[in-house]
Parts: structure tokens; C-alpha cells; sequence
């Protein structure tokens, strides 16, 4: 079941995040789906704020990765994968072990890894991003 809205204000962006951080459990993964520009890190900072995470979030873009501790134990792990080599990359950057231990795990770019992720994360939500005519943005969150 998809749920579809538009995001006009940083404010809808956090009550977005808000959402999905109730349903993003330890061990679960978020992919998010968009264009360039489309608000994938800054749907990320949102849902870590909402998490809990109290320090700078930023893109992986160059790193791939960055991992922040959740308050009262875990972690949020950002991947990008962007500039993943190959879809088995996926695995050097430690998905495997972050799923294993719990941590709730975001990925920019899956299209990059789909067979890795088919494989390695069954169940996850996905965010679909895209620019609207008029500069909105329009959010469509799926559950896998």
C-alpha cells in the first residue's frame, strides 16, 4: 500500500520523517528513490532529528557511509550509493553487519544494488521523491 503526499515546507518534511521513524525498526531498512535535488539527505537529517540524533547529519556522498548512535543504544547508518563501483560494494560497506546489529539503515541511490538488496533486505520502506511542477515535492512511501 503506497501513501502519497506533498512536502511544501521543511515542516511536512519533519512530520514525514516523524512517520516513518515509528515504522523503521532496528534491523530495518529505508531506500530512498529520487532525482538529484529530489531531498534525500534532507529527508535523512529529518528522520535522524526524529530519531533522536542530536549532531550534523551530512551526505556520504564522497564517504558512501556514515554511521550516528541512537540515543538509548543503536545506530542510523546513511549509505549513498552514488558512486558505488559495483552492487557488491555493498557488502564492503557493511550492510550485512549493520542489519545484524540492529541499526536502522537508510540508502540513497538503491538502484545501484537492487539484486544486493532483494537478497540482504527483504522487508524495508521505500521513499520515492520527485519535484513538482510548481517546486513542491511529492513523497510516496511503500512498505515492502
Amino acid at each position: 500500500m503506497a501513501a502519497e503526499r506533498e512536502l511544501r515546507t521543511l515542516a511536512d518534511t519533519a512530520a514525514l520523517a516523524a512517520e516513518v521513524a515509528g515504522r523503521l525498526r532496528p534491523g530495518g531498512v529505508l531506500l530512498l528513490v529520487g532525482d538529484l535535488g529530489a531531498g534525500k539527505t534532507t529527508f535523512t537529517q529529518a528522520l535522524a532529528r526524529a530519531l533522536g540524533v542530536s549532531r550534523p547529519v551530512t551526505s556520504p556522498t564522497f564517504t558512501l557511509a556514515n554511521a550516528y548512535p541512537l540515543p538509548g543504544g543503536g545506530e542510523l547508518v546513511h549509505m549513498d550509493l552514488y558512486r558505488l563501483a559495483s552492487p557488491q560494494g555493498l557488502y564492503d560497506l557493511g550492510l550485512e553487519e549493520a542489519l545484524e546489529q540492529g541499526a536502522r539503515v537508510v540508502i540513497e541511490w538503491p538502484e545501484r544494488a537492487q539484486a544486493v538488496l532483494d537478497a540482504e533486505a527483504p522487508h524495508r520502506l521505500t521513499l520515492r521523491l520527485a519535484l513538482t511542477a510548481d517546486g513542491a515535492r511529492r513523497a510516496t512511501l511503500t512498505e515492502d
